[in-house]
């Protein structure tokens, strides 16, 4: 039986499920989640990451860090940490590119938040030349100062959508039509975590909702706080959800969420403002597009000293790849970067308060 199948037969038998749901079972359920199953990353899989497009990104993210980590008088030991880390391949760009950084690494205790089994073993294979150790939360991490980097993770976490409706909400569900999966929407009803989107929305209007954020953010932001550190969260979205943007991709194209669960990644846009609210006081930075995050750390400068270094369609790779990291029309303006730090502290090099 599918995951299909079993989700046909759950909703059949007891009733529509909420997107959150449906997500969570798509992506984590571990027989068939899309997660547990494969590695979805790269040419052969269905997305493509900023570290896996360009060295530089992950090089960058990690200088910055080092120089965060250097301007809070460089903490012994520390945790150096990454949510999701796909691969490995951000990770081990940034401790290439930390290597001379006087005692980074003597220091670092390298901690990977990893919930896949075929990832975790990918991540080893990558850093093979490193101790790590892998966490299943954002809770586990280490009670140390924290310097820690999400990239295209918070846009993986179950949403729940809803639809304005008056002066309430009907929330957004998945049930079943003529045998398939599909849409539905629920009775219009009061939210108490939307009233302040009843000023700036219209009926018919959605709003996403992300729960499983607010616990992540607290326990990074907790030991940010008391112990020292920073994080920079990088994805796509903005400050303030507003729309559907519930999507999922299969062999890098969109297709139906629903058609084929399991075996498409499912992702939603960020919303940046929730993140900052679910990380209580600490202090943040502007929130700032990557490509402007990118410049501010010297991408084209490094991007020119290893062209010369490239010829041929190594080049026009090279090139292609600055341009993709960075143009306002590619990810240059739809990815988004959040530092979080202690309010005595500075935001990492590349952002502003």
């Amino acid at each position: 039986m599918s995951l299909r199948d079993q989700l046909i037969a759950r909703i059949t038998s007891q009733g529509p499920i909420t997107i959150a749901d449906f997500m969570a079972e798509a992506l984590l359920h571990p027989e068939y989640g899309y997660y547990a199953t494969r590695d979805p990353l790269g040419e052969d899989g269905d997305f493509t990451t900023s570290p896996e497009i360009s060295q530089m990104f992950g090089e960058l993210v990690g200088l910055s860090l080092a120089q965060s980590w250097l301007d809070q008088g460089a903490p012994t030991p520390f945790t150096l940490a990454e949510l999701g880390p796909g691969r490995g391949t951000l990770m081990a760009d940034i401790l290439r590119a930390t290597a001379r950084v006087p005692g980074f690494h003597a220091a670092a205790q390298i901690t990977l938040v990893e919930a896949s089994p075929t990832l975790r073993a990918a991540q080893r294979a990558t850093l093979s030349a490193h101790d790590i150790a892998h966490v299943d939360g954002a809770d586990a991490l280490p009670d140390a100062p924290l310097w820690l980097v999400a990239n295209e993770f918070f846009d993986a976490l179950p949403i729940r959508q809803f639809q304005r409706d008056g002066a309430g909400w009907r929330e957004r569900s998945v049930g079943v039509r003529d045998g398939a999966l599909s849409f539905g929407l629920s009775p219009a009803a009061p939210q108490a975590l939307l009233d302040h989107r009843l000023d700036d929305t219209s009926d018919e209007q959605v709003v996403e909702l992300c729960p499983t954020a607010a616990p992540i953010l607290s326990a990074i932001a907790a030991r940010i706080q008391t112990r020292g550190g920073a994080a920079l969260i990088i994805d796509y979205g903005d400050w303030r959800s507003l729309g559907d943007t519930f999507q999922a991709l299969q062999n890098h194209q969109p297709v139906n969420p629903l058609a084929d669960p399991g075996n498409a990644d499912l992702t939603a846009h960020v919303d940046f403002e929730a993140l900052c609210a679910a990380a209580g006081p600490i202090a943040h930075s502007r929130v700032t597009p990557q490509g402007i995050f990118l410049e501010r750390l010297g991408i084209t400068a490094r991007a020119q000293a290893l062209a010369k270094k490239l010829d041929g369609p190594a080049l026009e790779a090279h090139i292609a790849a600055h341009r993709r990291l960075t143009h306002p029309e590619e990810m240059g303006n739809l990815f988004k970067v959040l530092g979080l730090f202690p309010d005595h502290a500075a935001p990492p090099p590349g952002l502003e308060q």
